[in-house]
């Protein structure tokens, strides 16, 4: 029994794996890599023959976990995609919309680099195609939560809730091979407890090895006060600037638990009476998502009547709300007086509408750029968020003039403390937990906590190293 990590080894995106058990080969994940110095891994030949592949297990539908699935499916993959019921919704859509983003962004680093007379480094063809999309979606075959699924004679495969976005699993998968029964447990990405929206990661009490995410491994979530406190603050202060508030934020989970925050705070008169946009035609689809999938959502935010009949979650809609899915809309909101809060993707500022609103928006003194989610080293976000003076944005330096603030705890992924409690459960040490999803600081501090309170063996494998699990 051999595992392959094929990805987010050492740093956070780009998560893939490759597990060899009892005669089958079977992919854990295919993920994009989005840390600017990592690109490059996104257009190398495939890590695996792809012919091979019996399965690809998908934990949750986050670009960085689903967004290499088309270009697998246009080198050849045809084997079935398997993933829980929201989560084939979501990967449709993210997929669709990331090969949109591929083709447009082809197209515009052409035009721009004839202008200015330089070449790609990777040729301007497109990652992937909408087509190739289309042909990834149609391998998804969807089960839900504690159904386990048959991989063959001597694999099953069962997902458990995990508490990161709507859908999101870790997976449990039990193989018989040589007479023995070994366990594998891959985290997929760990949420936290108590957040609205998204019920709390189940808990496991034994697994042979694990392999876990280590994003916040070397940190716990700031303690800022409630976020509604802290979004308060943010919107007011820009209010009484003139300025806009801008949030670069994911299309999936971020985006809605954003819209129910600030629904909260208007329902309840503690901003002014302004306009809310989220700008993103990817959050549109995504939110009625998770209207068609509320069952799916916590206890408090479960389906409710909808205004003009069928259901959905109602704490997703608000007076002065809007969704924005056409261009013209999204260009349109650079004539409407504000203040504004426009939502826009991508979270970490490497694509999409966000980089148009941050043009217009960054060196204005009376605006605001909030970050509520991890911005992986070498993106934009994590640039901005550093504290630069000045950033490139489509070909041109832009002065950031622009009041940067953080809302802390808002986070999809757990901290130190949710990770050491979600392995809490454990009744007998594993033979091996591997940390990986994380910058190398990160979880090597993880590491260093697990070896000395759980007395466990952990490890933090390196880019394609290949482990025997005996």
């Amino acid at each position: 029994m051999k595992l392959h990590f094929l990805g987010a080894n050492r740093q956070v995106t780009g998560s893939r794996y490759l597990l060899e058990a009892a005669g089958k080969r079977i992919m854990i994940d295919c993920g994009m890599f989005q840390e600017r110095r990592f690109q490059s891994r996104n257009y190398e030949q495939p890590p695996v023959d792809l012919n091979t592949v019996d399965a690809l297990l998908l934990t949750h539908a986050h670009l960085d976990h689903c967004g290499l699935i088309p270009k697998m499916v246009k080198r050849g993959f045809s084997a079935p995609i398997i993933t829980v019921d929201p989560s084939a919704d979501l990967a449709e859509i993210i997929m669709l919309d990331s090969a949109k983003i591929q083709q447009e962004d082809a197209k515009y680093k052409l035009k721009r680099h004839k202008k200015q007379g330089k070449k790609a480094k990777h040729g301007y063809e497109p990652l992937y195609t909408t087509e190739d999309a289309q042909n990834a979606v149609a391998l998804i075959e969807p089960v839900a939560f504690h159904e386990p699924v048959s991989l063959g004679d001597s694999i099953t495969a069962t997902f458990h809730e995990s508490g990161h976005i709507l859908g999101s699993a870790f997976i449990e998968i039990n193989i018989n091979e040589n007479g023995e029964q070994r366990t594998l447990v891959m985290s997929g990405d760990v949420g936290q407890w108590d957040k609205p929206l998204i019920n709390d990661p189940e808990l496991f009490d034994r697994a042979d090895y694990i392999v876990m995410e280590s994003t916040y491994g070397d940190r716990t979530h700031k303690d800022s006060g409630p976020i509604e406190d802290q979004l308060a603050d943010i919107i007011n202060d820009t209010v009484q600037r003139g300025g806009n508030v801008i949030i670069p934020t994911f299309a999936v989970e971020r985006a809605q638990e954003l819209v129910y925050f600030i629904g909260q705070l208007a329902n309840a008169d503690r901003i002014p009476d302004i306009g809310v946009y989220l700008d993103s035609p990817m959050a549109t689809r995504v939110t009625k998502v998770f209207h068609r999938w509320c069952r799916y959502l916590d206890e408090e935010a479960r389906c409710n009547p909808a205004p003009g009949g069928g259901k959905g979650a109602d704490v997703l809609r608000f007076d002065g709300f809007k969704l924005v899915s056409a261009t013209e809309d999204s260009i349109a909101l650079n004539s409407k007086k504000g203040p504004l809060v426009i939502m826009s993707s991508s979270g970490m500022c490497t694509g999409g509408r966000i980089k148009h609103h941050l043009k217009r928006e960054i060196s204005r003194h009376d605006s605001t750029i909030v970050f509520v989610v991890y911005q992986a080293e070498g993106t934009l976000g994590r640039i901005i968020s550093n504290g630069a003076k000045e950033v490139r944005i489509h070909g041109q330096n832009w002065p950031v003039n622009a009041k940067i603030a953080h809302l802390h705890g808002l986070s999809a992924h757990g901290d130190r403390d949710d990770l050491l409690r979600w392995l809490s459960n454990c009744k007998t040490p594993p033979k091996q937990l591997f940390l990986t999803h994380g910058e190398a600081r990160g979880a090597e501090a993880l590491s260093d906590v697990i070896e000395n309170k759980l007395g466990w063996n952990v490890s933090v494998p390196e880019y394609q190293d290949v482990v025997e699990l005996g």
